[in-house]
Formats: C-alpha cells, sequence, structure tokens
C-alpha cells in the first residue's frame, strides 16, 4: 500500500484529533482511531475481517507513543496517581499478554468488532448515568487491584484502547477524582499498548493478505504518521482537560464512545 498525498492527510487529521482526546479523556485515542482506521484499511483493498483486526493492533501500538506525551503533561499538573499505577500495571501486561498472544489471534475480526460495541456502550453508560459512588467505597487492596489491572489489560487487548473505557469508570467508582482518573488512565495506557502491540506482532506474523509495510498486525505508515500527530496534539488535550468541568468531561466522554461503538456494530454485523 503506497503512503500517498490523501492518506497521509487522513491519518495527520486522525493523529490529531486522537492526541487531543487522549490528553483530553485518558482513552488512549484508540476509541477513535479503531474505527477510522478500518474504514481506511477497508477503502484500500484490505478484506474486512483483516482490516478490523490491523486497526486494533495498530491503534494501540500508536497509544505508545500518545500515552508518553499526555502522561508528561498530566504528570507536570501532579493529576497522575502513581500509587494506583503500580499496583494495577502488573496485571496489566499479564491480561494484555493473554489477549494479544492468544484470544486476538482465534477470534474473527467481526466477533472483535462486537465485543468492541458491547463493552464501549457500556462505559458510555457508565459514565453518562453519573452515579454517586457510595463515599465509603475506595479502591480495593493489591491483590485486587492486580485483578482490576488483568481485566482492563485483557479487554484492552481484544479492542485496541489504552484501557480508559474501563479504567476510568473504575476509578471513579472507587472515588477517585475523575481528573487523577483521566491522567492515571493516561499512565497505564503505556504498558497496555506495549505489552499488546508486542503481541500483536508476534500473532500476526505469516497472516496472508497483510499489505506491504506490516509488522504482524501492525501497519507502520500509520503507525509513524498518526503517532508523530497525536504526540503534538495530546498536550492541549491535557490543558482542556484541566479546565472542564467534571459533568462536561464525563458527557463529551460518554457521547464520542457511543458514537463509536454504534460504527462497530455496524461493522461487526455486516462483516
Amino acid at each position: 500500500m503506497i503512503l500517498e498525498p490523501l492518506l497521509i492527510a487522513e491519518l495527520v487529521a486522525l493523529g490529531l484529533c486522537t492526541g487531543f482526546l487522549a490528553g483530553l479523556l485518558g482513552i488512549g485515542g484508540g476509541m477513535i482511531m479503531v474505527p477510522f482506521i478500518t474504514v481506511i484499511l477497508s477503502g484500500r483493498g484490505v478484506a474486512p475481517d483483516l482490516s478490523i483486526k490491523m486497526a486494533i493492533a495498530t491503534s494501540m501500538a500508536t497509544i505508545i507513543f500518545t500515552s508518553i506525551s499526555s502522561v508528561r503533561a498530566h504528570h507536570q499538573r501532579g493529576a497522575v496517581r502513581w500509587d494506583i499505577v503500580k499496583r494495577l500495571a502488573p496485571g496489566i501486561v499479564l491480561g494484555a499478554a493473554l489477549a494479544s498472544l492468544g484470544v486476538f489471534a482465534l477470534l474473527k475480526g467481526s466477533w472483535l468488532a462486537l465485543v468492541f460495541a458491547a463493552f464501549v456502550s457500556f462505559s458510555a453508560t457508565q459514565m453518562l448515568m453519573d452515579k454517586k459512588p457510595k463515599p465509603t467505597r475506595t479502591l480495593p487492596g493489591t491483590a485486587g487491584q492486580i485483578g482490576a489491572g488483568t481485566t482492563i489489560g485483557f479487554l484492552s487487548g481484544l479492542v485496541g484502547a489504552g484501557g480508559g473505557f474501563v479504567s476510568v469508570p473504575f476509578m471513579t467508582w472507587c472515588n477517585v477524582a475523575i481528573h487523577n482518573a483521566v491522567a492515571t488512565s493516561a499512565a497505564l495506557g503505556f504498558p497496555i499498548a506495549l505489552a499488546n502491540a508486542l503481541g500483536y506482532i508476534v500473532s500476526g506474523q505469516g497472516v496472508a493478505g497483510l499489505p506491504a509495510g506490516s509488522l504482524g498486525y501492525v501497519f507502520l505508515p500509520a503507525l509513524l504518521v498518526i503517532a508523530i500527530a497525536s504526540v503534538l496534539m495530546a498536550p492541549l488535550g491535557v490543558k482542556a482537560a484541566h479546565a472542564l468541568p467534571v459533568k462536561s468531561l464525563k458527557r463529551v466522554f460518554a457521547s464520542i464512545l457511543y458514537v463509536l461503538a454504534a460504527y462497530m456494530l455496524y461493522k461487526g454485523l455486516s462483516a
């Protein structure tokens, strides 16, 4: 596949949008990238089932770079809960390995699209309902957080997202302030993305029909362009996140997720 000017323009625009949203919402941009990369690859002759898998893998790989830029900006504001990161990260790596090296390769792209739609819809609903957690509820102990991390890493590996669609609602449910939850989710995006991306590269070796420029399931030209654009834009999203009121932030999060869930549901049913 040739990296022609139109493709570059599409990827730059996608990178700028996802970088901003990564900083704003702590979702790593994957919720945006997966549907749009699917459209881009499908429109250039990649088989529908394979385009969904490649979109998930490529999205996750870009989050490695986006998360670094986003978390740096959040850390400068003192918003990252590093104590939570340390407890969730081991489970995240375990869950990511189970997903990207095993289940991801076995499931059809259409099923992955349906899983994407289901979990994104659930996360959006939780945010939109804005249920107040019990004042006495706190994060579980170390073992409980490792278990939660395993779930986050596994689900992220199936849908190509940085985990914010699960980790942000989980942390706010445990009475972590929304801005701290968003910032901490951005920090968690790095181990999630790194572990899953390595798994996609290994599990995608020898798969038929991959376009030129692919490394396993990861489409390298898209990774390069999106990563550069998103890294430049993520700090602006962080600035906006700290300027917005909590309720507005949750509404933005939920609205975006619903739209993307609907699209991936369509792709899953039609693939």
